[in-house]
């Protein structure tokens, strides 16, 4: 038997919820002060793990509303600002306390969509850097923007393809 849109979508985010919390849970001290992205303002695994929470709870948030029948991003919306300011609403807070406010935040998003009918997956709506798409790619996309930025720490040799922390 075939697993449901809604089924196959919480696998992954279980799978990927738990395969983050795994790699990171494992780091030590130096490899939370390594610095991933360059740039103007530079961001740390640390720094990294803060925009997983803020991505999470925001894009939690944003589905919710979508699948209510709202717009989803609002028009104007910049993801840069946005990044910026949830650094520093996180600045002050540990990476094991963002790493389990992060669980919690999972937690909720695996919860939410396993209520969600199959029809609710065709709502369109406006995603923040997708534009115009279904609810259904929209949590794909919480699934898979943790992803990517875990391949650019592994490239970075923060852990290795096992999944343990590089020494």
């Amino acid at each position: 038997m075939t697993a449901s849109r809604v089924e196959t979508l919480v696998a992954k985010l279980e799978k990927g919820g738990q395969k983050t919390h795994d790699i990171l849970s494992g780091l030590t001290e130096d490899r939370w002060q390594m610095v991933v992205y360059t740039g103007l303002h530079p961001w740390t695994v640390r720094d990294l793990l803060a925009h997983f929470l803020s991505a999470e709870e925001g894009l939690l948030g944003m589905v919710q509303g979508v699948a209510e029948g709202g717009p989803g991003a609002p028009e104007g919306f910049v993801l840069d600002l946005f990044n910026a300011q949830e650094q520093e609403r996180l600045a002050d807070r540990s990476p094991q306390d963002l790493l389990d406010a992060l669980s919690v935040a999972r937690q909720a998003t695996i919860d939410w969509v396993r209520m969600l009918d199959e029809a609710d997956l065709d709502r369109t709506s406006r995603h923040p850097a997708l534009g115009e798409t279904s609810l259904e790619t929209m949590i794909m996309a919480i699934y898979g923007h943790q992803l990517l930025h875990m391949r650019d720490l592994q490239g970075l040799g923060v852990y290795s393809i096992i999944g343990r922390p590089s020494r």
